[in-house]
């Protein structure tokens, strides 16, 4: 039986502190709709998303009622799409990216990922082909994302692939001028991409998956943020390792919620369950900031020193929470860090604290990478892939999931402010200390190798 005070906790939790389950994604595979007729592979995998994902909202809707706790996202996330595309042209890629499209506004679902490939040790033709199609499929839809797999911490880095990917990236920014180059926003370069992600951009499912799954993300930024408030309210000099126990406790509770909710909607459609992704994704909305969660931990100027212990400190108290209410725990499951999306973070950059070198450093120890951050639109394909570089050897060598979602903003230059409402949030453009100098080593293409200690076996 449920303890009262559980029950008035996760009560207050809802109405007050924006606990919400951010967003619950239907995983369907798609790879029985493979043809070489293009006619019949795009019509098959419209009918077969429609047909599967029919019910998913309606589902997600009544046990969100019978709760009373907000499901905020209903998404479906396919097989990577580059499957179907061998044998197949750049014009057959954006069919079916609008396909895809049409079926997510069909099931009435917010998003659909799995637009995706995945090319750490090599490119197919099939693989080619989605990647050279996403500047026109992005723009071409509206709810499809993307995500290319770079690296592992078993096959290395893919420069090459890292080089094709940064083009399309400019290439898409500018197809998408009109909207300041939004479209750059639904894709993410990974290194050591998780298989059962439901978050997007980078939701796919993976090919070790089932036929179809449910995967949910939970998000409480404010309950922890007003968790430690609590804690400093009632105890003032409450140590870091005290504070930590706090976020754990929250993080189980949590957990333990956004699995309850997820398992019912699996059980009412008929599928298996899959995991519970425990991440703390922030929303513009103040009082979701997990930047607010630093400030109270007590670093009140987001990029002071000490910023990075704080998000390590915070990260693994999350974890260690999640896992323990839970045998399912997936995805990324730990603390995010989207400038735009994240009011507090994208304060810290306008005002000049944060910076694209301390984001780095502080997604060392995060659950992704660099996420949500707006470039000058004059960067060059070299200075991104760079970025992409940098940032997937940490995850590659740290045996982490890290992604980069950027976005080159056209004609923008530093200190412009951008604004792409809703979820997407807003920011000013932000450049690297030094953005030229490396362009010789990027363009040498070819692999870095997997670091030594992939070699485990």
């Amino acid at each position: 039986m449920l303890a009262r005070q559980d029950v008035l906790t996760t009560l207050r939790m809802v109405q007050e502190e924006n606990l919400d389950v951010r967003t619950v994604t239907l995983g369907i595979n798609l790879n029985v709709c493979a043809g070489r007729d293009p006619d019949a592979m795009v019509a098959a995998v419209h009918a077969r998303i429609v047909d599967l994902a029919r019910d998913h909202v309606r589902c997600c809707d009544d046990v969100a009622a019978r709760y009373g706790l907000p499901i905020v996202n209903k998404r479906l996330a396919v097989s990577p799409a580059s499957i179907l595309l061998e044998g197949h042209t750049q014009a057959t890629a954006v069919r079916l990216a609008q396909a895809m499209d049409r079926a997510a506004a069909d099931t009435h679902v917010d998003l659909i990922g799995g637009f995706s490939a995945f090319v750490q040790k090599g490119v197919t033709p099939g693989e080619r082909v989605l990647i050279e199609s996403l500047p026109a499929a992005l723009t071409a839809t509206s709810r499809v994302c993307a995500s290319i797999n770079v690296g592992t911490t078993r096959a290395g880095l893919n420069v090459d692939a890292v080089q094709l990917v940064s083009r399309q990236i400019l290439l898409a920014a500018e197809a998408s001028r009109e909207k300041r180059g939004f479209s750059a926003a639904k894709l993410v370069v990974f290194a050591n991409m998780p298989e059962d992600n439901p978050f997007m951009a980078g939701a796919v499912l993976g090919p070790g998956e089932a036929e179809r799954v449910i995967n949910v993300g939970v998000s409480g930024p404010g309950v922890v943020k007003r968790a430690i408030d609590r804690l400093l309210q009632r105890d003032p000099g409450a140590t870091l390792d005290e504070l930590a126990e706090e976020i754990k406790h929250t993080a189980f509770r949590v957990t333990r919620t956004g699995e309850l909710i997820g398992r019912e909607v699996a059980e009412r459609l008929g599928v298996p369950f899959g995991v519970v992704d425990l991440s703390l994704a922030p929303t513009p909305r103040v009082g979701d900031s997990v930047g607010e969660i630093y400030q109270s931990l007590g670093v009140r100027r987001l990029g002071a020193p000490g910023t990075t212990a704080a998000v390590m400190m915070l990260n693994d108290a999350v974890k260690k929470g999640g896992a323990f209410a839970s045998s399912s725990v997936g995805g990324l499951s730990g603390a995010f860090i989207p400038v735009m999306e994240d009011h507090a973070l994208s304060q810290a950059v306008k005002e000049g604290t944060l910076t694209l070198e301390k984001l780095e450093a502080m997604t060392a120890v995060c659950s992704v990478g660099l996420d949500m951050i707006l470039l000058p639109g004059n960067i060059s394909a070299e200075a991104l892939g760079g970025i992409i570089m940098d940032e997937a050897v940490i995850g590659i060598a740290n045996r982490k999931t890290t992604g980069v979602r950027v976005i080159p903003v056209p004609g923008a230059k530093t200190g412009d402010y951008v604004d792409f409402g809703g979820l997407f949030g807003s920011g000013v453009v932000m450049s690297p200390a030094c953005a030229e100098g490396a362009a010789d080593f990027v363009r040498r293409g070819g692999h870095i190798p997997a670091p030594i200690h992939s070699l485990t076996n």
